[in-house]
């Protein structure tokens, strides 16, 4: 099952967003995002720094399906974490589960090993709710995919009968 057949619901992204905040105050990284493996952005901590979220989810997550490729060369399914070193700021990927990544951007009020720690304990946290989540299914009366071209079709004509 893949992320886009998860409901997310009001109080899982409450959850969600209460254990990226954890993660940020315990851990001291500057950013923390929640990634589909797509690229595109579920959840973001609580961050008064702008930053390019759209091209930062979008490139980690090339750069993780990129080392996945990498991992399979080497008879691994997955490295599950990845570490970019810069001169003032770091970036710390990891798995949450199969559909998503966790990414934090850290500078040197923290060490990588904290950030580490608390990453693995964020992802297991996630991973659970999603997991929660993915057993609850979709609301009853809630649209159960996108429409179908002839779905729609015939929607507008009954309309303008």
């Amino acid at each position: 099952m893949s992320m886009h057949e998860v409901a997310i619901h009001e109080d899982t992204a409450r959850r969600i967003s209460a254990v990226l905040s954890t993660f940020l105050s315990e851990s001291a990284a500057a950013d923390v995002l929640l990634i589909d493996r797509s690229g595109q952005l579920l959840a973001q901590g609580d961050t008064t720094r702008a930053l390019d979220t759209m091209s930062l989810c979008a490139l980690a997550a090339g750069a993780f399906s990129s080392t996945a490729a990498m991992a399979r060369l080497l008879g691994e399914p997955e490295f599950t974490m990845l570490f970019h070193q810069g001169i003032k700021e770091n970036i710390h990927v990891t798995a949450v589960n199969e559909d998503a990544i966790l990414l934090a951007t850290f500078d040197g009020r923290t060490t990588v090993g904290m950030v580490r720690l608390f990453a693995k304990e964020a992802s297991a946290a996630i991973g659970a709710i999603l997991m929660e989540a993915r057993g609850r299914g979709v609301r009853v009366g809630a649209l159960e995919g996108p429409l179908r071209t002839d779905e729609a079709r015939a929607m507008f004509r009954e309309r303008s009968a």
